[in-house]
């Protein structure tokens, strides 16, 4: 049977094709994700007159929506700066992409964790809540890491004009956010939930900022083949 079109195999018996339905089913993970973040937005209980004071006790909520919503938005946006760098995928790439998603998926319930300790709960539950957000995002930073090592270990599977000099030096962020997720999982812990959070938040801005990949020193940032 011939093989399909868009597939071609490989050496040592895999198979490649093209990144386009991995790209396309990652857009729509990540648009289910950032769609349910707001089923955490409830209307608040209250008394004729009361509305205001209802809603101003649900900031938490709201705080909590925002954060994720921006980190699931940064999250995509570092995923389509990363298949950039891919110009064909197998079933172990695939496979690790699938590891990444679900790190997003996982998002929205750390979310409604931390809307609820901070809404309703005392300091004890929102340090449970602050390292339970915090130690989700530096697990999902491992099967990142996997990708650049993966990639790097299989160089003809990049991009044209994508060096593994380049790809090694992403390597670095998803190191970073294990690190320092895991140090803002600590400090909400052991200092304040509030620090921990903070710690969270610069955290995503960090991967904001470097969303589209570091540079190596007297290395030149390699375009991507696709456009935006």
């Amino acid at each position: 049977m011939a093989a399909r079109e868009g597939a071609v195999p490989a050496a040592r018996g895999t198979t490649t094709t093209d990144t386009d339905r991995m790209t396309a089913f990652s857009d729509g993970v990540f648009a289910i994700v950032i769609t349910l973040l707001v089923l955490e937005l409830r209307p608040p209980a209250y008394e004729s007159g009361g509305l205001l004071d209802a809603l101003l006790h649900e900031k938490a909520a709201y705080l909590a929506f925002v954060i994720s919503f921006v980190y699931i938005g940064v999250l995509w946006l570092n995923h389509h700066a990363l298949l950039l760098l891919v110009g064909r995928t197998n079933l172990a790439l695939n496979w690790i992409n699938l590891a990444l998603l679900l790190g997003a998926v996982i998002i929205p319930f750390p979310t409604a964790v931390l809307a609820s300790a901070f809404a309703h709960a005392g300091a004890a539950d929102q340090r449970v809540a602050v390292v339970l957000y915090a130690l989700s995002a530096a697990l999902m930073s491992v099967p990142w890491l996997a990708f650049f090592a993966y990639l790097e270990r299989h160089p003809a599977l990049l991009a044209p004009d994508i060096s593994t000099e380049h790809l090694h030096a992403q390597r670095a962020r998803p190191v970073t956010g294990i690190f320092l997720y895991g140090s803002s999982a600590a400090l909400g812990w052991f200092v304040d939930p509030v620090v921990g959070l903070i710690g969270i938040i610069v955290m995503i801005i960090y991967h904001a900022v470097t969303s589209q990949g570091l540079k190596r020193r007297g290395h030149r940032r390699l375009p991507g083949r696709r456009g935006t």
